[in-house]
């Protein structure tokens, strides 16, 4: 006699709930054999037509050539065009206002200035805020676009032009391309010289530790005052930024700056206006210009 035979003949009904039993047994428990409800049953086959009729309906199956496209020609693009379309009729008065208006005059006009904060606000985070942060206060190489301590100068015309043509982008014919040489590895300052040069500079700026001495002096004016200035303040013309304040974009520590000083270069910034419309490089002049360091 076959296991499944002996189940069988052990079956039994459960004389409590009146319901036939499995025939397993274990230390006096037997297992009832519960029919599932009828409504649970109608609605687990119901599911499976549901989806067999989705399935045919809309695209599901990838194919050599795309997918399937269902019998309704239903696609998320036509959605997406749609809501996109939707999205340009409600922008579209205030990108006309934008595109017509000088710079200078739409911080002045306190409607048009809210509406393009936000749009600013929506481009920065997309484009920007991978190297600036999404609060634009910077990193180490990313300049805090929060304080007045501009490379190339804070008034909207700079910051416009800085978006558009980008910093050291080779793609761009009218990029800012200054660049800082490398003193060390061109051989132009030997490591002793390079050490001076880092303690003098941090004497400037008042930082802890910074020795400034004679040689340091002659060594900064003969090699690094055509760019940052006699007194060390910069030149925004050259991105040469200012030398005795506390905003290092690399850093204050001697260590780095031996090693700007050693290694030159600088950082790159895209040029944008190929790549955003006229209407966005406005707002996102704006909205950097009214971060709190706009001149």
């Amino acid at each position: 006699m076959s296991t499944r035979q002996a189940h069988s003949d052990a079956a039994r009904i459960d004389p409590h709930s009146k319901t036939r039993t499995t025939g397993h047994e274990w230390d006096g428990i037997e297992e009832l054999d519960t029919p599932l409800p009828r409504w649970w049953v109608i609605t687990f086959y119901a599911t499976i037509l549901w989806s067999i009729g989705y399935f045919l309906a809309y695209p599901a199956l990838p194919t050599l050539s795309g997918g399937t496209q269902g019998l309704i020609g239903w696609h998320s693009r036509a959605s997406v065009a749609r809501d996109m379309e939707q999205l340009s009729e409600i922008r579209g008065p205030v990108l006309e206002r934008l595109a017509n208006a000088p710079l200078e005059e739409i911080e002045a006009r306190p409607q048009l200035l809210s509406a393009v904060r936000a749009l600013g606000a929506a481009a920065f985070a997309n484009n920007c805020a991978g190297c600036h942060g999404a609060g634009a206060q910077g990193a180490k190489g990313y300049p805090n676009l929060n304080d007045d301590d501009w490379l190339w100068g804070g008034k909207l015309a700079d910051i416009r032009r800085t978006i558009e043509h980008g910093v050291r982008w080779d793609a761009d014919k009218e990029t800012r391309s200054e660049t800082m040489p490398a003193f060390g590895r061109d051989g132009m300052l030997d490591a002793k010289q390079i050490s001076i040069v880092a303690d003098q500079l941090r004497a400037m700026a008042k930082l802890p530790g910074g020795i400034a001495t004679a040689q340091g002096a002659k060594l900064f004016d003969d090699n690094c005052s055509v760019c940052h200035g006699v007194d060390g303040k910069g030149n925004r013309d050259m991105g040469a930024p200012n030398l005795t304040d506390a905003l290092w974009l690399f850093g204050s520590d001697k260590e780095t700056i031996a090693s700007r000083i050693a290694n030159g270069g600088g950082g790159v910034m895209p040029a944008w206006k190929d790549r955003l419309d006229e209407p966005t490089i406005k707002a996102l002049t704006i909205y950097v210009h009214t971060l709190g360091g706009g001149e």
